[in-house]
């Protein structure tokens, strides 16, 4: 790799001691990177990538288990008004709060949450990213890098199937694209009403499955509907939004003299990795002229697997959230609101005249026209450097690899006489519960304890460090669940964490019984 420049501003050779470097009078501007500190920005970043690296590798489980009162009393006997003197120092105290005890998403057996090891070129790109710090707002704070997602945003809208009139914009995450799609939705159904504000939302409905992700209803509140303007959906047996049930409770509140206002179907839930009917919820929004939103931060990685067809219907959606920073491996946050008609984007427009002046509006690609934010980071360019890198197709076996590996962890639990299977795997999540032999239903207060022994089996893993697995709760019980987004994880490295879990369980129960 050919580097643009060998020398500073100066001429000073990149790389050169820091005392062949002339220095600024104000001695704190010497930390500011620029043309002449370079060189110091080359050893310290090295220095830092080094730390990184030796975290990484040295990491024996996903976790030390630390505790918050622990790492709190750490943390707190800092003095933050007493600096170190230099950045290295500084690094290594870092390391020493937080790289020894952080939670590595990159080790086999974590296996928690929907946190994924990040590729390669995305963490080389974050370099740039960070370095250059471009702010995505406005044309003449960000230039190509404002060409650059809006390319990645029209080919994101492409592999959906949304059309030619489709635009979109990346967030910070999936809660920020779902709150966005439903203040655009919101906007869109009210446009038409008279009134004020709280007058015109007096009877609007969404629709969302009773699994969907809590940032629908969280948005409602946001939004001044409140909670209760969330309908939540029945699923059938595969935790999939039940289309009759969606159609009945549509129907009635439309009969009722309600409105539905949006439709919100799941494509990926967080726990089963359910995707709900697609096509069948876009027909009913359309018969009712409702907003149909498809959030699909997780199962995004579907548009680029082999698994594709799975995602059948979501071409007829209004809008979609989707998560690079889930199934596209990249480092967070890295997520995108793409619209059908970009047009409605028209519906949270804000100009201003220091920053987007109306009067530049369609000539000049400033994108806060279409975002939430205002200052943003250029976080597209970690997904184009590992589309450039890698291609899609090969991100896309890297999906397939953990699509492949939660059904054979469905298979050992449901192998296992003392592991009982939720429900089939869809994705890469598997839902379980641990059942000690003997275990009698009927026993007085024998949920309640089969509930705690669960919770009390992820915290033993996690306090061990030995693995990390996740839990919720399905029809009152409590469950462990596997979440799958580390395709370097191995049959062993599944075996060793159910392993972990019927240990510490027959552990566990032993000793409430003694």
């Amino acid at each position: 790799m050919t580097p643009v420049s060998i020398t500073d501003r100066t001429g000073v050779p990149l790389g050169a001691a820091a005392s062949a470097v002339p220095q600024h009078p104000l001695a704190a501007a010497n930390q500011l990177l620029a043309g002449e500190t370079v060189h110091q920005f080359i050893a310290e970043s090295g220095a830092a990538t080094l730390l990184a690296a030796s975290a990484v590798a040295g990491a024996r489980g996903p976790s030390t288990g630390p505790t918050p009162e622990a790492l709190g009393a750490r943390i707190d006997a800092v003095d933050l008004s007493a600096p170190l003197g230099g950045t290295n120092a500084a690094l290594t105290e870092a390391a020493d709060l937080y790289l020894k005890d952080a939670v590595y998403f990159h080790h086999p057996r974590y296996q928690a949450h929907l946190n994924c090891p990040v590729l390669i070129p995305a963490v080389a790109a974050e370099a740039l990213v960070t370095s250059v710090n471009s702010s995505m707002d406005t044309w003449d704070q960000s230039a190509g890098a404002t060409l650059i997602e809006r390319r990645l945003t029209r080919w994101t809208a492409d592999l959906i199937g949304l059309g030619t009139d489709a635009d979109g914009i990346f967030t910070s995450g999936g809660t920020q694209s779902n709150l966005q799609a439903m203040l655009i939705a919101r906007n869109h159904a009210v446009a038409s009403r008279t009134g004020s504000l709280p007058e015109r939302l007096a009877g609007l409905r969404i629709y969302a499955s009773a699994d969907s992700h809590f940032s629908i209803s969280k948005a409602a509140t946001l939004l001044g509907m409140g909670e209760d303007a969330v309908v939540a959906v029945p699923t059938d047996s595969a935790h999939r939004m039940d289309a009759a049930a969606l159609r009945s409770a549509v129907d009635a509140d439309a009969a009722a003299g309600l409105t539905p206002m949006a439709i919100v179907a799941t494509a990926g839930t967080t726990d089963f990795g359910a995707i709900d009917p697609l096509a069948a919820c876009s027909a009913l929004a359309g018969e009712h002229g409702a907003w149909f939103h498809v959030d699909a931060a997780y199962g995004c990685g579907l548009l680029i697997s082999r698994h594709r067809d799975r995602l059948a219907g979501i071409e007829g959606a209004d809008s979609v959230t989707v998560d690079y920073h889930k199934s596209f491996f990249q480092p967070i946050g890295s997520s995108a609101l793409l619209l059908a008609d970009g047009a409605n984007f028209g519906h949270i427009t804000h100009y201003s005249e220091y920053l987007n002046p109306a009067g530049q509006a369609g000539t000049v690609p400033n994108q806060v026209d279409k975002s939430l934010q205002t200052t943003r980071r250029f976080d597209a360019l970690k997904l184009w450097v590992s589309l450039r890198s890698m291609g899609a197709e090969a991100i896309g076996a890297l999906f397939d690899e953990l699509i492949d590996l939660a059904a054979t962890a469905a298979s050992l639990v449901a192998a296992h006489p003392e592991l009982e299977l939720a429900a089939e795997a869809q994705l890469s999540t598997v839902v379980f519960r641990f059942v000690p032999a003997g275990h009698d239903d009927a026993a007085p207060g024998a949920a309640i304890a089969l509930n705690a022994l669960q919770d009390e089996i992820r915290a033993s893993l996690y306090s061990s460090g030995e693995a990390m697995v996740a839990a919720t709760t399905v029809d009152g019980a409590r469950h462990l669940k596997l979440t799958l987004l580390n395709p370097r994880a191995t049959l062993a490295d599944l075996e060793a964490v159910l392993t972990a879990v019927v240990v510490a369980g027959a552990r566990l129960t032993e000793e409430a019984a003694r």
